[in-house]
């Protein structure tokens, strides 16, 4: 199934489908995506509408954003950065998150080296601790698209990540989160990426270096897992400060994120006004 917060005839609304392209079915009264990932029965019945018309926004607002770095073999290789023995953890936050057709803001007054970064986002559905690897995907609701967007000046400057990786508007998440009984394996499934309509990058999550289990469990022996929170898994290569030239984000670009059996992410690219 595929779920996603719909906004039809101005109004917002849980909405499932049962694929690509079929219709949403809105759920009737004030349920949301956040109520249904931890638990609540989505109520028969509702109002059908197809899908050209049904807009889908942010799936839902995140709990915690866990960020996991350097976690593509080919993504360490175009670094050129040493091999991480454990995953490497920072968090986005929440505010951060935005849905697709929502546009990745610029400021230029705080950063200049903006990149992109198209990953496989693991939806928590209920609350884990210490879980054992084995079981680690019996909590997952689901997976989504996620946009890791990044400001790279910020993150060498700093040398921890919260303000390169925190900025508003630099997670974007969507359109849809598909239930995980349809993702039979989440390290089979193609990651890629169109700026301004020119592939950037094509990648697979078998080139993970820590996969969907290892990263759930090893994130549960620090951590409370709830539901709502998600994990960004990390990105294959072709981010555009690794190029040569190197290559940022402008005003005007519009960024395309896919992942294989979800759905594909856009957001266009525009300038902070400032008053």
């Amino acid at each position: 199934m595929r779920l996603s917060t719909i906004v039809h005839d101005g109004s917002r609304t849980l909405g499932t489908a049962e694929g690509p392209g079929a219709p949403w079915r809105l759920a009737p009264g004030h349920l949301r995506l956040e109520d249904a990932i931890a638990g609540a029965p989505i109520p028969e019945g509702g109002e059908t509408v197809p899908d050209e018309e049904a807009v889908p926004a942010l799936p839902h607002r995140p709990g915690t954003i866990f960020g996991i770095g350097l976690n593509y073999r080919d993504t360490i290789a175009e670094m050129g950065w040493p091999r991480p023995e454990v995953p490497y953890l920072f968090t986005k936050l929440s505010s951060s998150a935005i849905g697709t057709g929502e546009p990745i803001v610029l400021d230029p007054a705080v950063t200049r080296r903006v990149d992109w970064e198209t990953e496989l986002a693991v939806v928590i559905g209920s609350e884990a601790r210490d879980i054992p690897e084995e079981r680690a995907l019996d909590v997952v609701f689901g997976y989504t698209v996620a946009n890791d967007v990044s400001a790279r000046d910020l993150q060498a400057d700093d040398g921890q990540w919260v303000r390169g990786k925190g900025l508003d508007t630099f997670c974007p998440l969507g359109p849809v989160v598909v239930t995980a009984d349809e993702i039979k394996d989440p390290q089979r499934l193609a990651v890629r990426t169109w700026v301004n309509g020119e592939q950037v990058q094509d990648g697979t999550t078998a080139d993970m270096l820590f996969g969907v289990r290892s990263l759930i469990a090893y994130l549960s022996r620090f951590f409370t897992l709830r539901p709502g929170d998600v994990i960004l898994t990390g990105t294959p290569s072709g981010c555009g400060d690794f190029m040569d030239p190197p290559r940022a984000l402008r005003p005007g670009d519009v960024v395309e994120s896919e992942v294989e059996g979800i759905g594909r992410l856009v957001n266009p690219v525009r300038a902070r006004r400032h008053p």
